[in-house]
C-alpha cells in the first residue's frame, strides 16, 4: 500500500473511529432513516384521517435528522482530512459533503416552513416535494459515500488487514 492509500485508511483522531472501523458510516443512519421515515409519514398523513399527528411526527423526524447529520458532518470532516488532497478521491468528498451540506439545508428550510403553522391536517404537497427532492439528492449523496468507500477504500481496512478474514485454520 502507498503513502497516500495508508493515509485515507487512517483515522486523524480517534474521535472517527479506530482503523477499519470508521464511525461516519453508522452516524449515517440515523439521519438517512429519521428522512426516509419522514417522507413516509408525509404521504400517509395523505391517506389516514385525521392525518394531522403524523405531519407533526414528520416534523420531528426531520429534526432528529438533522441532529443525527451534524454528528455525521463532524466525524465524515474528520475523514475527508485524512485523504490527500488533489486527488479524485478528495474531489469526490468534496462534492459528498456539498451535497449532503446542501440537503441538510434543504431539510432545516422544510423544518422552519412546517414550524411557520397552518392548520392541522396533511402535510402540504409543496413540503412534502421539497422532502422527496431532498431525499433524492441525499441518494447521489450516498452513492459518491459508497464510491469512498468501496472503490476508494476511504477509512476501509487494507488488503492485508483484510486478508486475515479469508485464512483458513485457526484463527489468529
Amino acid at each position: 500500500m502507498d503513502e497516500l492509500t495508508g493515509r485515507a485508511k487512517r483515522p486523524v483522531t480517534a474521535l472517527a473511529g479506530p482503523y477499519g472501523h470508521p464511525a461516519h458510516p453508522i452516524l449515517v443512519t440515523v439521519p438517512i432513516g429519521a428522512w426516509v421515515a419522514s417522507l413516509v409519514f408525509d404521504v400517509a398523513s395523505h391517506v389516514v384521517s385525521p392525518g394531522g399527528f403524523l405531519a407533526q411526527g414528520s416534523v420531528w423526524l426531520i429534526a432528529l435528522g438533522g441532529l443525527g447529520a451534524l454528528a455525521a458532518a463532524c466525524v465524515g470532516f474528520l475523514d475527508l482530512f485524512a485523504i490527500p488532497p488533489r486527488t479524485p478521491a478528495f474531489r469526490t468528498g468534496l462534492v459528498h459533503m456539498a451535497l449532503n451540506l446542501a440537503v441538510t439545508a434543504g431539510y432545516a428550510a422544510g423544518f422552519a416552513w412546517r414550524l411557520g403553522g397552518g392548520p392541522p391536517g396533511p402535510v402540504p404537497v409543496g413540503q412534502v416535494a421539497l422532502s422527496a427532492a431532498c431525499l433524492t439528492v441525499l441518494a447521489v449523496s450516498g452513492y459518491l459515500g459508497g464510491k469512498l468507500a468501496f472503490r476508494y477504500g476511504v477509512r476501509v481496512a487494507g488488503e492485508e488487514t483484510q486478508a486475515e478474514g479469508f485464512t483458513t485454520g485457526p484463527p489468529r
